[in-house]
């Protein structure tokens, strides 16, 4: 084991992982302390989380330049589930949502084990963006009451509540400093951004001023975080609750998998590498479940640590871990030094997190691009905000599945064409027009192409309406590479319809996989083993000969129609 992480590590690269870790822990402070407190589990929650889940992602993960830390997506929810939790069982509520951290870090090692890395990120944009978009509005919402001075309270619903008595009794104090805030994000030069990052400098200058200026204004605090190694968390549930844990678990470990990739596929483009989203998902399940043993909030793989790691040097896991080790070193030794931070300077921290979160780019013109797409963008991101995170994810999914299911069938059933007569458009070469001329109309050709699933049943099925006017049918599926179950089915109906009508059938087989689906559903079996052939032509010629000697072509066929 040892040897494999140092196999991993490749210490050549020390000095830029060095610098990439301190960079990206420099970072990673203030939202780790900004994060612990929003979700209701305190700063120590997102400095743990840090710790545990920076330093087992990065060790058994598999993006080497990837930094792991509370996301604010990870963050939303959580907080909703320790919310929820602590108002029913206020003693055990904590443990219980720290629990559902360990599941959600089982839920993702069970994916990596499963390969799904590659599946997870194949859910719809206008799906992602709506979730995504949603949860930037929530922590925005979430901190308007800790931006003008009070604790945030009652969720979504109560801070918009409440947003008329807070701007009444608001704290002029802690708004002055919220606003610093925001405007030192904004607008802090390029040159000192490369020097200090903005969260950090506003994090320290906000703290000083509401020291010097603000010590008496009754401003709310951080307040005293403990030193020393985090205690060990048993998981704690309750039957009655263990579905609602598992389901928010589930939802927790699919975000945290969507998050963490998403960031993966951003480090490859810019270390033009190639991480492994298996292995990742699974350092990243081990990193959550040890987090939540300890205490700390959930986290993926972050988009601001990840970018600035890579641009200090790092290029290996050890830039990672050094980031959770320093990190560590704060948690130990220098957190009374983090007691005096106001929480409106944090609210201003997360509310400019919210604000990025936001698909701007998206929203203003998904409407353009499509009004389906901006239908379910929008439906997402309001049923995020007001109703429930895994209700808007199940709605957007099926929404989206379905329109593309009747995009994909309304495709498909184009591809079946019933030809009845040559003209220009005819998809035949002029050979094959020639010999559907002498066919006199009673020559029904039924032509599939593309894959056929169940979408082209119906297109198929519709075609039996007008079997009683021809004589001779030829089902071409030489252009079908795939044959789905309820199209061969439609296919069967087809055929036995045209017995019926007592119709002479040829069949142009396609590739050797629909050769074996309709030889599995024993559809060749009813046909003349010499009326199934290759190509169109040899159908066409064949259907044309019987047409002229139907009694002939009949004697000299080898098997006979059921």
């Amino acid at each position: 084991m040892l040897a494999n992480v140092i196999n991993r590590v490749h210490f050549r690269y020390w000095r830029g992982d060095l610098f990439g870790g301190l960079t990206a822990a420099i970072v990673a402070l203030p939202m780790a302390l900004a994060f612990g407190v929003t979700s209701g589990a305190g700063a120590t929650a997102g400095l743990y989380c840090v710790v545990f889940l920076g330093f087992f992602a990065a060790l058994f993960g598999g993006t080497p330049t990837l930094i792991s830390n509370p996301t604010g997506p990870m963050t939303v929810v959580i907080t909703a589930v320790i919310t929820r939790l602590t108002s029913e069982y206020p003693e055990q509520g904590l443990a219980m949502a720290f629990t559902v951290v360990m599941l959600a870090g089982g839920f993702q090692i069970l994916f990596g084990l499963l390969r799904l890395g590659k599946y997870i990120t194949m859910m719809p944009y206008t799906v992602i963006s709506g979730f995504m978009s949603g949860i930037g509005l929530i922590m925005i919402l979430l901190q308007i009451g800790p931006l003008l001075g009070h604790t945030s309270k009652g969720g979504v619903l109560g801070a918009v509540q409440n947003l008329p008595d807070f701007i009444q009794t608001m704290n002029p104090a802690a708004f002055t400093l919220g606003l610093f805030t925001l405007a030192l994000i904004y607008f802090t030069p390029q040159q000192l951004r490369r020097l200090v990052p903005p969260q950090l400098l506003a994090l320290v200058l906000g703290t000083l001023l509401s020291m010097l200026f603000f010590a008496d204004a009754g401003l709310a605090r951080i307040g005293k975080i403990p030193t020393g190694l985090p205690e060990f968390v048993l998981p704690t549930f309750s039957l009655p609750m263990l579905k609602t844990m598992l389901v928010d678990a589930a939802m927790l470990g699919m975000l945290g998998c969507i998050d963490s990739l998403l960031t993966s596929v951003i480090a490859d483009s810019i270390t033009r590498t190639q991480h492994d989203s298996d292995k990742e998902l699974i350092g990243q399940g081990i990193g959550n479940l040890v987090s939540g043993l300890f205490g700390g909030l959930p986290g993926a793989g972050a988009t601001m640590g990840t970018v600035v790691n890579i641009q200090a040097g790092g290029r290996t896991c050890l830039s990672g871990m050094i980031h959770a080790v320093i990190l560590l070193m704060v948690v130990l030794w220098a957190a009374p030094l983090t007691a005096p931070i106001p929480n409106a300077v944090l609210a201003g921290i997360l509310i400019k997190v919210g604000i990025d979160i936001i698909d701007w780019n998206f929203l203003k013109r998904a409407h353009v691009l499509s009004l389906r797409a901006a239908f379910i963008m929008y439906g997402v991101m309001l049923l995020t905000v007001f109703v429930d995170l895994i209700v808007a994810v199940g709605v957007g999914v099926f929404i989206a599945n379905m329109l593309t299911i009747k995009r994909l069938a309304d495709l498909q059933s184009e591809e079946v064409k019933a030809i009845t007569h040559a003209d220009d458009q005819t998809p035949l070469t002029p050979e094959e027009k020639e010999l559907f001329r002498q066919g006199k109309g009673k020559l029904l050709l039924l032509h599939l192409g593309g894959p056929m699933s169940f979408g082209s049943a119906w297109a198929i099925s519709q075609r039996q309406a007008i079997m009683a006017d021809y004589k001779v049918l030829i089902l071409d599926v030489s252009s079908v590479p795939l044959l789905g179950v309820t199209a061969t089915l439609a296919i069967e109906s087809l055929i036995e319809e045209a017995q019926k009508h007592r119709l002479a059938i040829f069949v142009v087989s396609g590739s050797a996989k629909v050769q074996q689906r309709l030889e599995r559903f024993r559809i060749l079996d009813r046909l003349p083993a010499d009326h199934v052939v290759s190509d169109r032509q040899q159908a066409l010629e064949k259907a044309i000969l019987f047409l002229e000697q139907p009694e002939q072509v009949l004697e000299a066929s080898t098997g006979s129609y059921e």
